[in-house]
């Protein structure tokens, strides 16, 4: 076989699509593996292993765009792809690219979640077809998914594709269309975090554009091996952790971001035994990993072959860098591994990135002055108050052109002076589909001074300096205040930090203006456990005075908010704008408020109905509670299951367990991923059988999962369990699938609840 790679381009003839690089891949390697997709259990066993080689991969995909061409013959048709977690989505992927159609990866429903998002997705990009998996369609069917209120279609047709016979569905010979370099290979929605989610067009030419872009910048080669977690329905997961090992001709590890969430040790152990090179995620990810991962875990990882840890999608922390370095460095991981990056949608992926093996570059920069619009590099870091640290998102590659502009004159920034991130070069995508005007706005801006254009306005603030780009916030979020700039995720961490009742990744800076002044407000979550003693007073006095301190501006009000109410998109992300229409609206779900004109309100007056129940004061008696397994020779019944279930819900959220009804949703608790998964693992150590995370998704309320786990399972000892018939196990497997259906969707919200929020992944 000939040698596919150059140092640093793989030598494959006539591929100009990502179509014609699967299929030369699978003539030249057909048995090589493409991807390995891991399925952890919660027994701390060996993870189940699914392998899909390059041969396989072509054939599935030969097949899926055979189905699709009978169906529909339209080419550029968008094909709406919904999956779980697993090797089905990419055969589905690459069967849209093969049958020259459109993909529009969405991110799954929950069970008894909004179908908002979805229902948008499929009428914005007029897709009449919808790939999915027999399980995740009765989902659906339940979901009413199939009945879409859409004007131009009268129904969704759903294809079922995840079984799929290799060799004899259909001819995998039969001929498929011809797929140009120019095409549009998928539609990317933006996640809406400052305003309604977006399609952005990405063809062809850009995703092999941007796929060597990444290979140079990674410094990838045929040795690479990447291991990820990440979605695949965002352009991180998808165009990084299966597009570029694909476009390689390498193999890639993917495991659910749900086993992330449930163990980030999952993470960083199948990088020890698969030898992994390359892997990253979301600055969240590192600070998740040293808060969870344990000193007796971390000795039995090997992170000496980790080459390449990207760091992007959202503001990375140098303290965070720091902290994983110092956690992990007896492990073998090295600080030069770190590689912040910076990359968007709108670009297909990457925008920037440093060299390999390079240390990250990191400056403090003086606070008064980087609210005037400068970057003033301090020699030393003096303290939150008056310098702030920012870390440098490296420089652009192959022909693409960054630049630094005024958002108000559209003239060219000197370096070192705070303007909009510009964007040139054949990475940028088409623009977003079937919005003209926004398209013309965003991607075709020219510099007023020099005429270069068309470029594609990011939406971000940042700097240059000696080539290093910063970036420093979005200008749509950008409070200004007395001619000064301030960064609301800067004052969002501050107010975080400030008082233990308030939660992380949950607040909203945002300004409103009063009497002809931009005044600031703080929208802020408060943690559960805190609702019963919330002193409104001492927390708001506490975030007047961080605020002040570090940030010299006085609040107009703090509004602290019920548990899990806070805005957010999909992916997770602070709605500062809706949180801001919503507090000019009074729609706000307001658990305390402290305004200045009014100074303090009564904390009677300030909680709301719904909450009231959750603050009673446990009783001394209930405060030692705990969880005993069943005796092997006890019985199951449904009033010991309810028990068990409401008790461990009490403790959990520190309520009487009297208060909680069997009748009441999960979801009235406000319980996030982080929870079921804890649900889980406790209710399966209790039953003594192996239940997979986030069960509690299936079942609308605490009685139906109590049903279910008496009339479904059918045992009457823990031993019965492991014995239990073919079918009976079947269908716990089923269940266990579903149960993890959907998680996706709220992935990146449950988890960036608990840590920094993904500021600027559009």
């Amino acid at each position: 076989m000939q040698n596919l790679f150059s140092p640093y381009f793989p030598v494959l003839t006539k591929s100009t699509t990502i179509v014609d690089v699967l299929r030369q891949y699978a003539i030249q390697q057909p048995d090589k593996e493409a991807f390995i997709f891991l399925k952890h259990s919660i027994n701390d066993r060996l993870p189940e292993e699914t392998r899909l080689t390059y041969k396989e991969l072509d054939q599935a995909a030969r097949n899926i765009a055979n189905i699709l061409l009978r169906h529909n013959t339209d080419s550029n048709l968008p094909v709406l792809l919904v999956f779980p977690p697993g090797l089905a989505f990419i055969k589905a992927f690459f069967g849209c690219l093969y049958a020259g159609m459109i993909a529009v990866p969405a991110n799954p429903p929950r069970r008894n979640q909004s179908l908002k998002r979805i229902k948008s997705i499929v009428a914005d990009s007029g897709a009449r077809i919808g790939l999915t998996s027999e399980l995740l369609l009765n989902n659906l069917q339940v979901l009413g998914v199939d009945t879409l209120d859409i004007s131009d279609i009268k129904a969704l047709q759903w294809l079922v594709v995840d079984n799929l016979e290799v060799n004899n569905v259909y001819d995998v010979q039969e001929p498929i269309p011809l797929v140009k370099t120019e095409s549009i290979a998928f539609l990317q929605y933006t996640s809406g975090s400052t305003g309604d989610p977006k399609a952005v067009m990405v063809s062809h030419s850009n995703l092999i554009h941007n796929e060597k872009m990444i290979q140079k910048a990674f410094g990838h080669s045929k040795e690479t091996l990447f291991v990820g977690w990440l979605p695949l329905y965002h352009d991180m997961g998808l165009v990084g952790n299966v597009l570029q090992p694909l476009f390689l001709g390498i193999t890639s590890i993917l495991m659910s971001p749900v086993d992330f969430l449930q163990q980030p040790y999952c993470w960083l152990k199948a990088i020890s035994d698969y030898k992994a090179t390359t892997s990253g995620g979301p600055n969240f990810a590192y600070e998740l990993c040293v808060r969870k991962v344990t000193p007796e875990q971390r000795l039995s990882l090997d992170l000496s072959s980790w080459e390449l840890a990207f760091n992007g999608a959202e503001p990375i922390r140098a303290e965070t860098l720091k902290a994983f370095t110092e956690a992990f460095a007896p492990c073998g991981f090295r600080r030069t591994a770190f590689y912040p990056c910076y990359g968007m949608a709108e670009t297909t992926l990457l925008v920037s990135g440093g060299e390999k093996e390079d240390v990250p570059v990191v400056y403090s920069l003086d606070r008064d002055a980087l609210r005037r619009g400068e970057a003033l590099i301090t020699q030393d870091h003096q303290g939150e108050q008056t310098t702030q640290l920012v870390v440098g998102c490296g420089h652009s590659w192959d022909e693409e052109t960054i630049r630094i502009v005024n958002p108000e004159t559209f003239v060219t920034c000197l370096d070192n002076q705070v303007g909009e991130i510009w964007v040139a070069g054949p990475n940028v995508a088409q623009g977003y589909w079937h919005r003209t005007e926004q398209t013309e706005k965003i991607f075709n801006a020219y510099i007023a001074d020099t005429q270069e254009g068309p470029f594609l306005r990011t939406g971000d603030l940042g700097f240059l300096h000696d080539g290093e780009l910063f970036v420093t916030g979005r200008i749509k979020d950008v409070i200004i205040i007395r001619g000064r700039n301030h960064y609301p995720q800067d004052i969002e961490l501050t107010v975080e930090k400030s008082h233990p009742a308030l939660k992380l990744g949950s607040s909203a800076a945002f300004s409103v203006e009063i009497k002809g002044e931009e005044r600031l407000v703080i929208a802020q979550e408060v943690e559960r456990n805190y609702l019963r003693k919330l002193d409104i007073n001492e927390v708001a006095t506490a975030i007047r005075r961080a605020v002040s301190q570090e940030h010299d501006l006085q609040l107009y009000a703090v509004v602290l908010l019920k548990t899990g109410s806070i805005l957010k998109t999909s992916s997770g992300k602070i709605q500062r704008q809706a949180c801001r229409n919503s507090f000019l609206n009074n729609t706000l779900i307001v658990v305390g408020l402290w305004k200045l004109e009014d100074e303090l309100l009564e904390n009677s007056a300030l909680l709301t109905t719904s909450e009231s129940n959750s603050v009673h004061t446990l009783e001394n008696s209930q405060s030692d509670l705990t969880l005993q397994p069943i005796h092997s020779s006890s019985k199951y019944n449904l009033d010991s299951i309810l028990s068990w279930i409401e008790t461990w819900l009490a403790q959990k959220l520190k309520i009487d367990p009297h208060q909680i009804d069997p009748s009441q949703s999960f979801a009235d608790f406000g319980i996030d991923s982080v929870m079921a998964v804890e649900f889980s693992q406790a209710l399966g150590d209790w039953l003594e059988i192996p239940i997979e995370a986030t069960i509690l998704w299936k079942f609308s309320t605490i009685e139906s999962l109590g049903k279910y786990l008496i009339t479904e399972l059918q045992f009457t000892k823990p031993s019965c369990a492991k014995t239990q018939s073919q079918p009976q196990q079947e269908n716990l497997s089923a269940i266990n699938h579903n149960s993890q259906i959907g998680i996706e969707a709220l992935i990146n919200q449950e988890i960036s609840a608990l840590e920094k929020l993904l500021e600027k992944d559009k």
